[in-house]
């Protein structure tokens, strides 16, 4: 059976579940979020501890039984205290800055990267070579955060560029006179 999926998910105080057919809310103090589950998959609640259950140990349904109970568990968790991505900026010159609520990125470009949030996205810049993207569904919060890394990756000849926090980028050795 899986180790994942057969571990039970606590509910904190303040957060309600609603299991639908084939979907899973939850509202929390941080927001409300919605999943649809795969409708093999039996979803309960008893006395504040919820389970995920599968019909059979056929191999499909083995591997939707821990995805299932992980989905479920990240909105928990994400209703309750969110969830964030820390990127580091490295290079001269390169910086970011807010205008508003949008993210402004000066990474060696002729002109600043302007980035939107989505909804239920917010971006912050404590210092200037540092963005943390904060918000209550994991999914969308690593999303976005992929989506400013793309905009100028890490090189592997000098390390310029935009990577996670603690990402480590293999450098390469420069050609040679």
């Amino acid at each position: 059976m899986s180790r994942i999926g057969r571990a039970p998910i606590t509910l904190p105080a303040g957060v309600e579940i609603d299991i639908g057919p084939g979907r899973v809310g939850v509202k929390g103090p941080r927001g409300t979020l919605e999943q649809a589950v795969p409708h093999e998959m039996t979803v309960s609640v008893d006395d504040g501890v919820v389970t995920v259950t599968r019909p059979t140990d056929r191999g499909p349904h083995r591997s939707l039984h821990g995805l299932t109970r992980t989905l479920v568990a990240n909105m928990v968790e994400g209703v309750t205290s969110g969830f964030e991505k820390k990127l580091e900026i490295q290079g001269v010159g390169y910086r970011a800055a807010m205008a508003g609520t949008d993210l402004e990125l000066q990474v060696g470009y002729s002109h600043s990267v302007k980035i939107k949030p989505r909804q239920g996205i917010e971006f912050e810049v404590p210092v200037p070579t540092q963005v943390v993207v904060r918000g209550i569904d994991k999914q969308m919060v690593g999303q976005t955060a992929a989506e400013i890394r793309k905009v100028r990756p890490p090189e592997p000849y000098k390390g310029k560029g935009i990577r996670y926090e603690g990402e480590f980028v293999r450098r390469k050795v420069g050609k040679r006179a």
